[in-house]
């Protein structure tokens, strides 16, 4: 089995918002191969903490939530309702001694809507800025 450089992020993508069909979501899985994982969410507000605390126990390195930009939500709240549970996760990470910047939520921009390919190729950047994760020092990462 190839190795993977880099690290491997997870993305929860609010699956309504332009450019996320199944796609664009099979074309980056083929594209970047295992070091993504990609789970789109009916809408960023049915993000739930488990969800990034989870892929960063058993795969991730880093892990995060993609919604459309405020005031375009088609549930109304949604994305404001997953940006309430992401600082709060970020307050869990960094009380048990792991970066906060190890997770993070997206709002897509109003003015010009990336594609998801896009907003995934900047968060591989971002992510490749953070050091393995410390949670595989001693554990075997999941397949």
């Amino acid at each position: 089995m190839a190795e993977i450089s880099g690290p491997i992020v997870a993305f929860f993508y609010c699956q309504n918002t332009p450019g996320a069909q199944e796609s664009e979501r099979q074309a980056l899985e083929k594209r970047y191969g295992r070091q993504i994982r990609l789970f789109p969410i009916p809408c960023g507000g049915r993000f739930e903490p488990v969800h990034v605390l989870r892929a960063l126990e058993t795969f991730a390195d880093a892990a995060y939530v993609v919604t459309c930009p405020e005031g375009t939500c088609r549930y109304f709240e949604g994305n404001l309702r997953a940006r309430r549970r992401m600082m709060r996760t970020k307050e869990l990470l960094a009380s048990i001694g792991l970066e906060p910047d190890r997770i993070e939520l997206f709002m897509r921009s109003k003015e010009g809507p990336n594609k998801l390919a896009g907003i995934v190729e900047r968060l591989l950047k971002e992510a490749s800025k953070l050091q393995p994760s410390p949670v595989f020092k001693y554990a075997e990462r999941e397949r």
